[in-house]
């Protein structure tokens, strides 16, 4: 990407990445869980809490990183 492209994306340095987990509950726990064993997040307290998602049957959460 071209600096002046850069320059246009509406993101400040200060914002956080994001990692969002939608599936099933099941699915979505089992991320959380394989993703603190992993060291991908070092706290479970850095993920949302499992809430239902916009589609139907599904649960998500949200890592801040």
């Amino acid at each position: 990407m071209s600096t002046e492209f850069n320059e246009l994306l509406p993101v400040s340095a200060t914002d956080k990445s994001q990692i969002w987990i939608i599936g099933t509950r099941e699915q979505v726990l089992h991320t959380i869980n394989e993703f603190y064993v992993k060291r991908i997040a070092t706290d479970r307290v850095k993920f949302t809490p499992i809430i239902p998602a916009p589609f139907e049957g599904k649960y998500m959460s949200v890592l801040v990183r």
